[in-house]
């Protein structure tokens, strides 16, 4: 397929991914139309890395034990370039020290030979980096990156922004979702169907100003000015039913 057709297909796709399967999906697709055969966007951000990739979950459970984001040439090289990369082949057979070397040597056996990186630059020391990967002896790294840069460039991008976007909000809808109590989702709830203080007090057997609490307090989780611009915050998160 000609290049502006797979990249329209991919954004097209992308629209439409709501979670990270649908996403993994997405970004499948697109390495297979472009002729690699592995993908994987890790982001770091804290403590919990977030990987969404079409590697072996043999690897990438064994990848994230041993801590391999810490030794990992490919990610340290992302966290100090701009630029798009490329890696792998027998240049990565001979390069850094000997735990590089064996990491190399590793990831040959799952079939991830060489790949070019799109790294992605966040505020703060964030980082992430979109990699597509072969295990094809017969793909060298550095034809990879001239066919294919400005498009595998984009790609990564989109799809950075569009995993934030859409996977960062769903999970700070569960995080606000889990730290509101069950009272004070009681008391938005009937805030959102028009009850008053005095209503909701009877209706939940708790006094007036215990009702005024809950709600304040659910305020002030949700980052509201006022009660009626929460209880809009909390539909919009999907938070009431």
């Amino acid at each position: 397929m000609p290049v502006e057709s797979i990249f329209q297909e991919f954004i097209d796709a992308i629209q439409t991914a709501t979670n990270a399967d649908e996403f993994e999906r997405v970004a499948t697709r697109l390495t297979q139309r472009l002729g690699f055969q592995r993908f994987a966007y890790l982001r770091l951000t804290g403590e919990t890395p977030m990987l969404i990739s079409s590697y072996p979950k043999s690897w990438t459970s064994r990848y994230f034990q041993l801590g391999y984001q810490q030794l990992d040439p490919v990610v340290r090289r992302a966290r100090a370039e701009h630029a798009l990369f490329s890696w792998g082949g027998e240049a990565s057979a001979l390069a850094g020290n000997r735990e590089q070397r064996r990491f190399f040597d590793e990831a040959t056996t799952f079939g991830i030979r060489s790949g070019i990186t799109v790294p992605i630059r966040g505020g703060f020391g964030r980082m992430a980096a979109f990699t597509l990967a072969t295990g094809d002896r017969d793909l060298h790294p550095e034809r990879l990156v001239a066919d294919g840069k400005d498009l595998v460039q984009l790609v990564g991008l989109h799809f950075h922004c569009y995993v934030a976007a859409r996977l960062d909000v769903f999970s700070a809808s569960k995080l606000a979702a889990s730290e509101l109590t069950q009272r004070e989702l009681q008391c938005l709830a009937w805030t959102a169907r028009g009850k008053t203080i005095a209503d909701i007090a009877v209706l939940v057997q708790i006094a007036p100003r215990t009702v005024v609490f809950h709600l304040d307090n659910a305020r002030r989780k949700l980052g509201a000015a006022s009660i009626a611009q929460c209880v809009a915050e909390a539909l919009r998160r999907g938070l009431l039913s």
